[in-house]
C-alpha cells in the first residue's frame, strides 16, 4: 500500500493508500505545473521543487505548493479501476 500509478498521457495520478481503496488526482503539480512522481509510502512528489501531497487526499502537505491536486471520482469495476 501507498503506492500507486502514473498515467502521464491522461495526467492523471490513481493512489491505493491503503488496502481496497483507491483514489485519483491530478497529475500536474499546483505550484508551476510540473508533472508529479508515482507516489511512494503515501506520498506524491514532484521533482521539480520538492512539494508533497497526501496520496489519501491530495491535500498539500509540503510546499512551495500550497493548494492541492484536483481529485477525479474512482470506481472500482471487476478487475480494473474507472476514472470519471
Amino acid at each position: 500500500m501507498g503506492g500507486g500509478t502514473l498515467n502521464e498521457d491522461l495526467k492523471i495520478v490513481v493512489t491505493q493508500p491503503e488496502e481496497g481503496v483507491y483514489k485519483a488526482f491530478s497529475s500536474l503539480c499546483t505550484h508551476k505545473g510540473c508533472v508529479v512522481s508515482t507516489p511512494e509510502n503515501n506520498v506524491i512528489t514532484c521533482a521539480c521543487h520538492g512539494s508533497e501531497f497526501a496520496a489519501d487526499s491530495g491535500k498539500a502537505t509540503k510546499g512551495p505548493a500550497t493548494g492541492g491536486l484536483a481529485a477525479y471520482q474512482v470506481k472500482v469495476e471487476g478487475d480494473g479501476i474507472v476514472v470519471a
